[in-house]
């Protein structure tokens, strides 16, 4: 079905057509339309034309006024102060325009004019390291980002950049290689030639955490095994195979380990969407030699460094970005130039968009210099950091333990869901819950609230992880919008809607003003939809699913929808609003990544 253009872009275009008739000299105009507690609507523009056009305004506003013609769209237009029009839409349009958007699978939300292809990278942990909080950020925005995008029509390529490469591992591999068994899984009773025990995540963490401490601990202790290590390194970075054979055990290991936070996270995550550091190694060579035959990059002692003239040290000397070090090494920098490179060149990617820390923000901006610079991002090709700050706790400081180490992600997740559960367990009994709907819905509401919490705020700055505020039923929490959500669905059971057929709207009704905010607000859900795809920004969806179930709240109270049992009509019509709220809570809840059971 095609898409339902929203009552604001039909009223927005016969105010248009009403100046370009009025001012036919001054050519397109835009009437500056935005929702306003005066009228349903307000439109603004007509002061900027009027000084433009040395006109009175208000005389030009009541002449636009007079070239709009009445029909069933607009109800009212008042012309206000120096020139403003506050326009009423009428109830029929209301109801038509969201009954409409009812009969689409879409919502009547429309797709992008010229999609593109995106590819995304998040949800980037390190191989053989911990999970921490401090990963949350970039795989739930990025998560969210790849579905709002991806409803938006955009073609989205999902891209894991794990840290699977670099000195570390030669430690890692080195200690691994004398002792051979450290990274076996073994039960005791199974037998001979038996299949080996399906690993567990947190099973896959402790071995490696194991490993990790006593190379560490020999690196540290004995300049022996220090020397075969920084060997390995070597071998390692030579594709030596029984060095990259034991380096991919350490690599297969740590999925095990991520794919169960990412399961956890209620996140899918699939292996060819992983691709780490050292899926770039074959490049990165080329890369260097690319750049510095180009002029780009040139050697500064012994470096391979590309500078800026606005980024200098604290001397005021010039920080360069270093693209391969005085050892012959590479950096991080060569690394991300190289993927640049393939996802522009190979994928056909017209933006790239990094979910990354904002404190490596003068990286990137480095690097997407560089690679314009180079040709690796042509006109019309954008790289954005989506730039994220930090998780605090209650105390406004970085989030840490009472013994100041770094939160782990997976104890993190874990105390939400059991919050989550004794939250669900306490209304169980009164709406019938077994057991198993007890754990699955505890389930949806912690790992909900957790991604809400860091949603519904702007991803460029830092929030306080509350876990008491997160769970709690009212306030701007998902478990208040899953609440709204599960409320609505009881209250079509209870009104006999089995599914079949969906509530009837009524267009020929005059609507309560409770009525008539919900139904205006509901017919903003696809311009709202386009506008967080193109700022990146899915706290706006949490913003507007927020005020969607405040709206609900409103109208429920005000307006009787089965008790005291309103005439037929009326109460079909009410059904109609509730369903259709319903379904974009739902949908707009889906997007961010968060699920909406039906009973809570």
């Amino acid at each position: 079905m095609a898409s339902v253009p929203s009552l604001a872009s039909s009223v927005n275009q016969r105010v248009a057509d009403a100046l370009a008739s009025a001012l036919p000299d001054a050519g397109a105009h835009d009437p500056l339309l935005r929702r306003s507690d005066r009228a349903d609507f307000q439109a603004n523009g007509i002061l900027a034309l009027a000084k433009k056009a040395k006109a009175n305004p208000r005389e030009l506003a009541t002449t636009v006024v007079e070239g709009i013609a009445a029909d069933g769209l607009i109800q009212e237009i008042e012309v206000s102060g120096p020139g403003f029009l506050n326009i009423t839409v009428t109830d029929r349009a209301i109801i038509e325009t969201l009954a409409a958007r009812a009969a689409d699978d879409r919502l009547g939300v429309p797709l992008a004019a010229r999609p593109g292809t995106t590819v995304i990278d998040y949800a980037q942990p390190n191989v053989a390291k911990e999970m921490h909080v401090g990963h949350l950020r970039s795989a739930v925005i990025g998560a969210a980002m790849v579905e709002i995008l991806e409803f938006t029509g955009e073609k989205v390529v999902r891209r894991h950049h794990i840290g699977d490469w670099g000195t570390q591992f030669g430690m890692l591999i080195q200690y691994l290689l004398e002792h051979p068994h450290e990274l076996d899984h073994t039960s005791d009773d199974s037998a001979d030639g038996a299949a080996a025990p399906e690993v567990s995540g947190e099973e896959a963490m402790s071995s490696l955490n194991r490993l990790y401490k006593a190379s560490r601990g020999l690196f540290d202790s004995d300049e022996e095994f220090k020397t075969r290590a920084r060997a390995r390194v070597v071998d390692l970075q030579a594709g030596e195979p029984e060095t990259l054979a034991l380096w991919q055990r350490f690599v297969d290991e740590s999925k095990i380990y991520f794919y169960s936070v990412f399961d956890k996270l209620d996140m899918d995550i699939q292996d060819p969407d992983v691709i780490g550091e050292s899926g770039y190694n074959d490049m990165l060579a080329e890369t260097c030699k690319l750049l510095e035959d180009s002029g780009v990059a040139v050697r500064s002692n012994g470096a391979l460094c590309v500078f800026f003239d606005d980024v200098k040290g604290p001397d005021g000397n010039p920080t360069p970005l270093i693209v391969q070090k005085t050892d012959g090494g590479f950096g991080y920098a060569a690394t991300d130039l190289s993927a640049i490179r393939d996802r522009v060149g190979v994928l056909g990617a017209t933006t790239l968009l990094y979910v990354v820390d904002a404190r490596q923000s003068l990286h990137f901006k480095m690097v997407f210099e560089t690679a314009r610079r180079a040709g690796w991002l042509p006109e019309g090709t954008e790289a954005v950091q989506l730039a994220f700050g930090t998780v605090l706790g209650k105390d406004g400081k970085p989030f840490k333990t009472r013994e100041g180490e770094t939160v782990r992600l997976v104890d993190l997740l874990d105390e939400a869901v059991e919050r989550a559960t004794a939250v669900v367990r306490e209304k169980a009994e009164k709406i019938g819950l077994t057991e198993a709907e007890i754990a699955e819905n505890g389930r949806y509401v912690g790992i909900g609230a957790v991604k809400y919490a860091d949603l519904s705020t702007s991803a460029a700055r830092d929030y306080k992880f509350d876990l008491d505020q997160m769970v709690s039923l009212t306030g701007d929490t998902s478990v208040y919008l899953q609440y709204a959500y599960a409320r609505i669905k009881s209250i079509l059971r209870k009104a006999g809607e089995s599914g079949d057929r969906a509530p009837v709207a009524h267009p020929e009704l005059e609507l309560a003003q409770a009525e008539r905010a919900l139904g205006l607000h509901l017919d903003q859900f696809g311009e709202l939809i386009a506008e967080a795809a193109a700022d990146y920004a899915p706290h706006k969806v949490a913003a507007y699913l927020y005020q969607l179930s405040s709206l609900f709240a409103t109208f429920y109270e005000q307006c009787p929808v089965v008790k005291p049992e309103p005439e037929l009509v009326v109460g079909e019509n009410r059904l109609f609003l509730c369903e259709l709220t319903a379904r974009t809570l739902s949908k707009g809840m889906s997007l961010l990544g968060i699920r909406t059971p039906e009973k809570l």
